[in-house]
């Protein structure tokens, strides 16, 4: 007998929640395959088997609390294993066994999934999955209840008001251990730091121009599009290597003035908000950064972003403009000490030097930081760095 037990789960990490069983009681498996999956408060992470056979007992259930080196479950190995390949009669649940729907158990739900589906008496074999691997998730549900529901709807007289929806009025799920630590995290940050944001604009035409001028050309000689967020990225290392106290940080009556440039990007992925790392950006060049930018992204959404990669940064750019945002105050990432906000280009009026008005495409940029450690004239004077930077990119060229 083999057991499956929770691996060690990165620095300052001790406990996680069993978030799915990959595999079921009776299953056979492989050595290093896929079992079952864990959520800390900064990643999911997979467990491998230990070694090959037939998983006999699930002990730690969906929801579970587990420390590192809890046991998780139970394989069966060698001879051992072929007996419990073997078919067993059938006999009536004892009143420990779990009780779980067939097309939850097949459909591998998660329990608020597997609870919306219940309360619809739906059959989740029918719901069209979007999730890593085909996976149910609450959004499946809701629009496959709503489509399901369009056609049976009849049309109201013109004078009697629509019924509410049936259902249950509210819904109750325990928050995911990355939505406490992110709660916890920005909580920590309005509590600890003076944070104060300044605000400035920035006219994107010139990167634009520059971009539809050698997009074809970047992207057939580096293989990744030219974006935004590295034009930023550099822009960013530009300012904090004239401005060290926003790249810096307070440790306890000391202040730590970092050497390199680890630049956080935030990130949104259906667990939640991550920031992942990306290091030494000042040694990248761009064509670098955007490919790093962009496996990051992709790995996240997975969730395949190990604990490591999100430690460590020294400031973070988060961009909402991807979402719409024309404008906003971007919280801390703690225990750095400012963060750059990025938002929706407008087109908007701009009177030119020459007087004249023409419509300009402008992004309305902003920096978090923390008071306790940059001055009012730092912070601006940083932001208005980034903005000469972005609106005259050959300075990121020759370092001016």
């Amino acid at each position: 007998m083999t057991n499956i037990v929770v691996p060690t789960l990165g620095e300052s990490v001790t406990e996680a929640t069993v978030a799915r069983w990959l595999k079921k009681e009776g299953d056979t498996i492989s050595a290093d395959e896929p079992v079952v999956e864990l959520e800390t408060d900064k990643v999911t992470l997979e467990v491998n088997a230990p070694a090959g056979g037939v998983i006999t007992k699930i002990i730690a259930g969906e929801g579970s609390n587990v420390g590192v080196g809890a046991l998780l479950g139970e394989i069966a190995v060698g001879s051992a294993a072929n007996d419990a390949a073997k078919p067993k009669p059938a006999i009536a649940a004892s009143a420990t066994a779990p009780v779980v729907a067939a097309p939850a158990s097949e459909q591998k739900l998660s329990p608020a999934v597997q609870k919306m589906v219940g309360d619809h008496n739906l059959d989740a074999s029918k719901i069209p999955g979007t999730g890593k691997d085909g996976r149910i998730l609450k959004e499946d549900v809701q629009n496959f209840v709503g489509a399901s529901a369009a056609p049976r709807a009849a049309p109201l007289p013109a004078a009697q008001s629509a019924p509410r929806a049936t259902g249950p009025r509210e819904e109750r799920v325990r928050m995911t251990r990355l939505r406490q630590r992110v709660a916890q995290r920005l909580k920590e940050a309005q509590n600890t730091a003076a944070m104060l944001t300044t605000f400035n604009e920035v006219d994107m035409g010139t990167v634009m121009d520059l971009r539809n001028a050698y997009k074809d050309t970047f992207e057939k000689k580096h293989g990744v599009k030219l974006g935004f967020m590295s034009f930023f990225a550099k822009a960013a290392v530009q300012a904090l290597k004239e401005f060290p106290a926003v790249n810096a940080e307070i440790d306890g009556e000391d202040i730590v003035y970092k050497n390199f440039y680890d630049i956080s990007m935030a990130m949104s992925t259906p667990q939640g908000l991550i920031v992942p790392v990306i290091r030494d950006c000042d040694t990248k060049s761009m064509a670098q950064i955007e490919k790093d930018i962009i496996d990051l992204g992709n790995r996240a959404r997975e969730g395949r972003i190990s604990i490591e990669e999100m430690t460590g940064g020294t400031f973070t750019i988060t961009n909402g403009g991807v979402f719409g945002s024309l404008m906003s105050t971007p919280i801390i990432n703690p225990p750095q000490s400012g963060i750059l906000g990025m938002h929706k280009i407008q087109q908007r009026p701009m009177v030119m030097k020459d007087g004249k008005i023409e419509a300009r495409p402008m992004m309305y940029i902003a920096l978090s930081y923390d008071h306790r450690i940059i001055d009012g004239r730092e912070a601006v004077s940083f932001l208005v760095r980034i903005k000469e930077a972005i609106e005259d990119p050959q300075r990121l060229l020759l370092d001016l």
